[in-house]
């Protein structure tokens, strides 16, 4: 376990039991406040100059008021357990067991927003803030609503952000950037009719059989392309009829279209339109509805291309130089999410981001959610030096 330092002192110990303490705190999305209320009083007690909460349930910490300013992001809210019979550990027991950390949460994202919490009191403790504002942003919502809440944050910032560090899990590689996603809903119509008369209706599903082959050979044709490519998977079907002896009126797909970099709005918009093309079928991005743990509505638009930072940017260079100083060896490989994140939200204003956060992505969501301590202090330790390097 890395020695992590506040004051002379090794709070290692302290990171990891308040780390335990976070994901014993349920905190589903809509579900977050505990864990929010919980984070500002730890905030508070390890002494952020300014700790407060937004109208979306996010709570912010700031340490320092330099000209340049570092954001660290993760997302307090997980996906609910539906098993937790079936978990080796109870989902909700914060153990530590085999050098691992275990239950919902631990890996998406709790343990990657205590290392940032840290690393910003470490930060402000150990003088390392000579003309830099640093901002830790624990955001609600996000496994439903990419990107939306931190929209939010930022626009209660008082100044833009230089560079933003996204804390989800990347088993503490860089990585430099994600897919974009669009959440597409196609829609037959038809009309209705007797079951014993089908001739007199339109079956909306018959409509949208050959809709659904067409889809599916889109995502053959894009998982044909050489090198990084986008997917497309139908991933919820639905049919509206006046009784189960009536002619469907209207059927419904759901899509979940993954964007490689370089694909667009548009590219998005022509091939729905391919896929539609001389059916009575219309499609739109779908926008979602939720509502946050404060009663304050989120409206969200899932659609946003991929990205990718250049290793060349300052803010990469200042994460191979960290992780070259406390891993104690240049990275070999970085990593790049198949996976949508928060990151939408300070790339779409032009932000210079990167991903790294400790444990194994592919555990988030699921049964035995477990995430290694020495990768939890470890990521504050590169937390921490990135912000001296900055």
């Amino acid at each position: 376990m890395s020695a992590l330092i506040i004051n002379g002192k090794d709070v290692s110990t302290d990171l990891i039991e308040f780390t335990q303490r976070l994901v014993q705190i349920r905190s589903y999305s809509g579900e977050e406040g505990e864990a929010i209320r919980f984070i500002k009083s730890k905030m508070e007690a390890l002494g952020y100059d300014e700790v407060f909460l937004d109208r979306y349930g996010s709570v912010v910490g700031r340490v320092g008021s330099g000209d340049t300013v570092i954001l660290f992001d993760s997302h307090i809210d997980t996906v609910q357990v539906n098993d937790a019979d079936m978990w080796e550990e109870p989902p909700f027991s914060g153990a530590v067991k085999d050098g691992c950390l275990w239950g919902r949460g631990s890996v998406d994202m709790k343990s990657g927003a205590v290392a940032s919490i840290f690393a910003g009191a470490a930060a402000k403790a150990n003088g390392w803030l000579d003309g830099k504002t640093v901002y830790v942003s624990c955001s609600t919502f996000e496994e439903d609503c990419d990107g939306e809440a931190l929209k939010h944050v930022l626009s209660g910032l008082k100044k833009k952000p230089d560079y933003a560090i996204i804390c989800e899990p990347s088993a503490n590689l860089i990585a430099t950037g994600h897919k974009g996603k669009a959440q597409v809903i196609i829609t037959t119509h038809g009309v209705s009719a007797h079951g014993s008369a089908p001739e007199k209706g339109k079956n909306a599903v018959y409509v949208m059989a050959e809709i659904i082959q067409r889809v599916e050979q889109t995502n053959l044709d894009l998982m044909n392309k050489p090198g990084p490519h986008g997917t497309l998977v139908l991933s919820h079907i639905s049919s509206t009829s006046v009784s189960l002896n009536a002619v469907p009126s209207e059927c419904q797909i759901y899509l979940d279209r993954r964007m490689a970099v370089g694909e667009t709005e548009q590219t998005i918009s022509e091939e729905m339109d391919r896929i539609i093309a001389g059916k009575d079928a219309a499609w739109e991005i779908d926008t979602m509805h939720r509502v946050t743990w404060t009663g304050e509505p989120l409206e969200y638009r899932p659609l946003h291309p991929a990205w990718e930072i250049s290793l060349d940017q300052k803010l990469a260079q200042a994460f191979v130089n960290a992780c070259a100083d406390v891993q104690g060896r240049a990275p070999a490989k970085f990593d790049f999410w198949d996976f949508s994140t928060n990151a939408v939200a300070v790339v779409s204003q032009g932000i210079p981001t990167i991903g790294f956060g400790p444990g194994e992505h592919k555990l988030a969501h699921m049964r035995d959610e477990k995430v290694s301590v020495d990768q939890v202090t470890e990521a504050c330790a590169i937390y921490m030096d990135v912000i001296k390097k900055l």
